[in-house]
């Protein structure tokens, strides 16, 4: 038998999303802990994207491995019609922490699921069938989830589904309302969002879908009274609110969830990534009593066949005990606020290639120009060959520094495990001040 190392096999028979397949080489992991993951050569990082946004307790949690180890032992599978005691005190534990008076979990086994549910809840609740959703979004893969995103990669799944219609959120530093404040960037966003409501007719829509805090599109923290301006919007024209807090939810931002920061409760609430870290896929929607109350007396017309699936809402159960004992909302905002945001203000009077840095708890964006005046791109937007070099070269000064960040056009992202130590944060933002260095050579102005 030929003996072939792991990354042969992989690039024989392994087909990566989002990727040109034979442009790509991906590190083969081999093990990790906490904040740190290490390749097959031995090499060892921060990662400084949890992931995929997604390992917000780390890699290799003891609590959460063992939580894996006790259900596998009782109970690895069963059909989602039955009820189980781990799918019931998941379910508990998350709507323990939910906003308001979502109180009812319908589990999926991810974001996109949980989104393509959502979207089907409100159009049935509602009866309306219009889908408004921002411009600089994701919100997943599957049909009706890609059609919501704003992004480019909806693109080439287009035509969607119908009734999808984009609308521009707040981005104070790129504003497509001329606006020069915070103030006027909020005051502007929502007369636009009302405005595409009366176009498109409010007696049309079942629904506005947004990111509390946009996440692979920026990191944009919204205006204080923003997300209250949108909640008000929809009271007014019977519009359901669905916020999508699969990559912000969870403690990412400092709160158990985004919109517990600005008091807004939201009608259906979409979560994956965080809730569990990923170790066995798992996300869901949350709903409020009166949309679960649409279903008292006839079916809901959807379900997966590993919805509530046993080892994951184990593992879900698990980590929502973890984030009480351990308070990691908490940490994380306060890690944000004494560690982080200190440093990326110093990288920022540093680096003439930073025109903004922002964020919020432990999910932090910094953005890479040529021109501060300009505002000019580091790369353009949706940049890819050649024209992307800067960026790519910037994320390899940084892993050569043992640092993995998440980046996204002219962005580097950061996202580290909450449960990182101060010392690694401290380190690898020390990393990432480096690796601008790299920036720094393609600033003209």
């Amino acid at each position: 038998m030929v003996d072939r190392t792991s990354r042969e096999i992989d690039r024989r028979h392994v087909f990566y999303p989002w990727a040109a397949q034979a442009r790509i080489e991906p590190v083969v992991v081999t093990g990790g802990a906490g904040a740190r993951f290490t390749d097959d050569t031995g090499t060892s990082y921060l990662d400084f994207a949890s992931q995929l946004v997604h390992a917000n307790l780390g890699l290799q949690h003891p609590r959460l491995v063992a939580a894996v180890h006790r259900q596998a032992d009782r109970l690895c599978t069963v059909s989602p019609n039955h009820a189980t005691d781990v799918k019931a005190e998941a379910a508990r534990l998350i709507a323990a922490h939910a906003p308001g008076d979502l109180d009812t979990v319908f589990f999926t086994t991810g974001g996109a699921e949980a989104v393509e549910n959502a979207i089907r809840l409100a159009r049935l609740h509602s009866g309306r069938h219009k889908i408004l959703a921002a411009y600089r979004s994701y919100h997943g893969a599957t049909a009706g989830a890609v059609t919501a995103t704003g992004e480019p990669r909806r693109w080439a799944s287009e035509p969607g589904i119908p009734g999808v219609v984009h609308f521009f959120g707040p981005y104070l530093y790129r504003s497509a309302f001329h606006a020069a404040t915070e103030a006027q960037e909020r005051d502007r966003a929502l007369e636009h969002l009302e405005q595409v409501i009366c176009f498109e007719g409010p007696d049309q829509v079942a629904a506005i879908l947004l990111e509390p805090v946009v996440g692979t599109n920026g990191v944009l923290v919204p205006p204080d009274g923003y997300l209250a301006g949108v909640r008000e919007l929809c009271d007014r024209y019977g519009i359901l609110l669905i916020a999508d807090e699969v990559m912000v939810g969870f403690g990412r931002v400092g709160e158990w969830f985004a919109v517990d920061a600005w008091n807004v409760v939201p009608d259906l609430l979409t979560f994956a990534k965080g809730v569990n870290s990923g170790y066995v896929p798992l996300g869901g929607v949350l709903l409020s009593p009166a949309i679960a109350g649409s279903f008292a007396d006839h079916a809901y017309p959807g379900g997966l066949t590993y919805s509530g699936h046993p080892l994951a809402c184990a593992v879900a159960a698990e980590s929502v005990r973890v984030f009480e004992d351990d308070d990691i909302p908490a940490r994380a905002r306060q890690l944000g606020e004494t560690v982080v945001a200190p440093a990326l203000a110093k990288i920022a009077a540093a680096h003439p290639s930073v025109g903004e840095v922002r964020g919020r708890g432990l999910f932090w964006a910094i953005e890479l120009v040529t021109d501060r005046d300009s505002r000019r791109m580091l790369v353009p937007y949706n940049a890819s060959g050649p024209a992307a070099e800067p960026m790519v070269r910037v994320l390899a000064a940084c892993k050569r520094r043992g640092v993995w960040p998440f980046t996204h056009f002219n962005r580097v992202q950061l996202a580290p495990p909450l449960i990182i130590d101060e010392s690694d944060l401290a380190e690898g933002l020390a990393a990432v001040d480096e690796a601008l260095a790299v920036a720094d050579e393609y600033v003209t102005g």
